[in-house]
């Protein structure tokens, strides 16, 4: 099954029309199918795991930022924040490293149901 930036676009709240970010947008979906793909040891993303990869496209895109303008020189989110003599910390990056991990694990009860075992003979 492939995965289509036509379905995922309006998910986003994006015009279907619009094709300004169809390269990040077809970025994620690659990246979604891949991550899908090593963790079930299969060859391409069955229908059953469709709206799974969507969901999990769409947490990914709206968490890292992919594609935003500016998101290279954008500070992360706020740290620490002082009142007198008005301080305030940033993040170093909207990157959130334990995200990639936890994004996995919230889509794993979809994805165990086509995970199939692998035999290492090293």
């Amino acid at each position: 099954m492939t995965l289509d930036i036509n379905d995922l676009k309006p998910l986003l709240g994006l015009e279907v029309t619009d094709t300004s970010k169809d390269s990040v947008l077809t970025f994620v979906l690659g990246n979604v199918a891949e991550v899908i793909c090593n963790y079930c040891h299969i060859a391409e993303v069955p229908r059953g795991l469709e709206y799974t990869a969507y969901r999990m496209a769409m947490d990914l895109y709206r968490n890292e930022g992919i594609g935003e303008a500016g998101s290279e020189d954008t500070p992360g989110r706020v740290t620490t924040i002082e009142e007198g003599d008005v301080k305030t910390s940033f993040a170093a990056s909207r990157f959130d490293s334990s995200y990639v991990h936890s994004l996995l694990k919230v889509y794993t009860p979809q994805l165990n149901r086509y995970r199939k075992l692998v035999r290492n003979d090293d």
